[in-house]
């Protein structure tokens, strides 16, 4: 039998474990690291923690499966900023210089619209569209950006605008790609979402892009429970991070959704799951 102490120890690092997953530390190794233990003993501990289904485990790591629960924005902000860091590296190359882009709202969105707004576009920036009150304003710190923001109704936890009013400006609006945000992510289903109104004003914005992108770290895929899902047209791209499940690039293929996955905040990516996908990185 254990001693008393060395079960209490046991304890306080698998509450620690779960920290670093929530924060997005996900992989062995680094998760190794920052416990200063050894990755066997983490292999173990996920091992238990996967046996109680408190956590899911993913290719080289592990992550926190959660129901749907709707964050305010600025909880959202201070999770998983270095999923967010390496997709939105990963999907600057696809905003060009000249183009009109929609930029939805959410953090991930942001972290791309910082990397937007703080690059020296030689010539023409690019018109960025969005409907969220912090991508906004992220993007008006740069003179080279113009930016148009969607009026409606602002939802209190995400900052979005939905409603009539967004609606009526989508009517008058194209986009060379959007970019959307998600609360969670299905290959086959599309985008979930907190709301009716947040799934109209999606598909809408779809409709008008000629491109359809997604950027969604690896724990919104995750989470199956949502009140309302998004679809998409078919083709469109999903931007994650390396700990996403591998299952996931079967998942895409299937749904002919084209998968790219972040590799590291210096904007590395590889091409995954279609044809599309491949050439897309």
């Amino acid at each position: 039998m254990q001693p008393r102490g060395t079960r209490r120890g046991t304890r306080e690092r698998h509450k620690a474990l779960l920290d670093l997953l929530r924060q997005g530390t996900t992989h062995v190794d680094d998760l190794a690291v920052a416990l200063a233990v050894s990755p066997s003993t983490v292999r173990r501990d996920l091992g238990r923690l996967t046996a109680d289904r408190v956590v899911a485990r993913t290719y080289g790591g592990a992550v926190v499966p959660e129901a749907f629960h709707e964050r305010p924005v600025e909880e959202s902000a201070r999770m998983r900023l270095q999923a967010k860091a390496a997709i939105a590296a990963a999907a600057r190359p696809l905003v060009a210089a000249g183009a009109t882009v929609f930029l939805d709202a959410g953090t991930t969105c942001s972290a791309l619209a910082r990397l937007i707004a703080d690059d020296d576009w030689d010539g023409d920036g690019p018109v960025v569209v969005t409907r969220g009150l912090e991508t906004a304003t992220t993007l008006a710190s740069s003179d080279q950006v113009d930016v148009v923001i969607l009026g409606g109704r602002v939802r209190r936890l995400s900052h979005g605008l939905v409603g009539p009013l967004a609606d009526l400006a989508l009517e008058r609006l194209s986009f060379s790609v959007a970019f959307l945000g998600a609360d969670a992510v299905d290959p086959a289903r599309g985008v979930g979402e907190p709301t009716l109104e947040e799934t109209a004003v999606k598909e809408r914005v779809a409709a008008r892009a000629g491109r359809v992108v997604v950027l969604a770290d690896s724990s919104k895929l995750e989470v199956s429970d949502v009140p309302a899902w998004t679809r998409l047209p078919s083709g469109w791209t999903l931007i994650t991070d390396a700990a996403a499940p591998e299952e996931l690039e079967q998942r895409c293929a299937d749904a002919g959704v084209a998968l790219i996955r972040a590799r590291g905040t210096d904007g590395a990516a590889s091409g995954m799951g279609t044809r599309a996908g491949a050439e897309s990185a």
